[in-house]
């Protein structure tokens, strides 16, 4: 009989075992990866934690994350890959129409931006884009309030509707237990470099556990400093995710998740006379209405213009890479098959 008792702090739950108990061989048992190092991960399993192989990278167990539940053998050797309940994912960063996977199995992603220098909104947009993409819920945390002169807290909410947002502060404790309160399940931390994700991981965590570093006081960028994902249980229950900085943020079939960051354009525009409304300039468009009235912001539109285009243009390209590589595949196994005829030939 296996006990869970050491896999519980993280996030082996019921509802987990439910979920996964007809899927597991006899002889494997369940894991959640830690930390991903190449061909060796760090992986939470009901003994312990342990350093377990990873497969292949062309094997059909691949693009393996932290937060993913798997199953291992005795080796220890991760043998299946669970299905995933969430995922964070944007578009490769090498350029290639492929998805990257950022965090897995997630249930609250903190979106963490620095208050103590302007706030970027689109790009707080576009984080809101992929978190509610993830099938994971979305919270907006200004960090550093105790050095911001201005929070800008309605201007942020004005932007995230559908997600909480907290002011908080990591060096004074500004808002943090209420930030605790809300945290439910697997947490990942998310935002570029210098947001203080890891400054604020450790404040969660109740301990330095991540390291970090001063931003450049001149443009107020950061370091990255955290080069790993890796998942921690919380002290009260629950686990986190500490994820390095983000530079490119760009979208993956994030259809869904942007219709949810602009969900206020999306109410408008079923008020407009016209049911393929492009919100151009013809007659009866309410979200222009809106505009006029100061109820949106005309900042907010192109905003949402510009990722909706960026979508579109990356799933055109994701179909073109799937359609190439159907056409590798059909002139291998013609160029097989002919190959076959011609050596039956010679034998007769």
């Amino acid at each position: 009989m296996v006990e869970y008792d050491l896999l519980v702090p993280y996030g082996w739950t019921e509802a987990v075992a439910d979920e996964y108990a007809s899927m597991i061989e006899e002889t494997w048992v369940p894991a959640r990866v830690i930390r991903m190092d190449r061909s060796e991960c760090d992986v939470a399993t009901p003994t312990g934690v342990v350093r377990a192989r990873c497969p292949r990278v062309d094997s059909e167990i691949s693009g393996l994350c932290t937060g993913d539940w798997v199953t291992i053998d005795a080796e220890p050797a991760v043998r299946q890959l669970l299905p995933r309940r969430s995922a964070i994912m944007r578009s490769s960063v090498s350029g290639r129409s492929q998805a990257q996977v950022l965090a897995a199995n997630v249930d609250t992603v903190l979106i963490c931006t620095a208050v103590d220098a302007d706030v970027d909104l689109g790009r707080l947009e576009r984080l809101l884009a992929l978190a509610w993409e993830s099938n994971a819920q979305p919270v907006v945390v200004l960090t550093k309030a105790d050095a911001a002169v201005d929070i800008p807290i309605d201007d942020v909410r004005s932007v995230a509707p559908g997600a909480s947002v907290f002011a908080v502060s990591a060096n004074n404790g500004t808002g943090l237990d209420v930030l605790a309160a809300v945290l439910d399940g697997t947490v990942a931390l998310i935002g570029p470099s210098g947001a203080g994700k890891s400054t604020l991981a450790n404040a969660l965590l109740g301990q330095e556990v991540f390291a970090t570093n001063a931003v450049r006081a001149a443009d107020k960028k950061g370091r990255h400093t955290t080069v790993h994902r890796e998942l921690r249980p919380l002290p009260n229950g629950g686990t986190l995710i500490d994820t390095p900085g983000l530079r490119g943020i760009g979208l993956w079939d994030a259809a869904e998740g942007i219709e949810k960051t602009f969900s206020d354009i999306e109410s408008l525009a079923a008020g407009c006379r016209f049911g393929d409304c492009a919100h151009n300039g013809e007659p009866g468009c309410a979200v222009l209405a809106a505009i006029d009235t100061g109820e949106l912001a005309r900042r907010r539109l192109d905003s949402y213009r510009k990722l909706a285009k960026e979508n579109a243009w990356m799933a055109a390209r994701a179909d073109k890479r799937l359609e190439a590589e159907r056409k590798r595949d059909w002139r291998t196994i013609t160029k097989q098959q002919r190959q076959g005829y011609r050596e039956r030939s010679s034998r007769r």
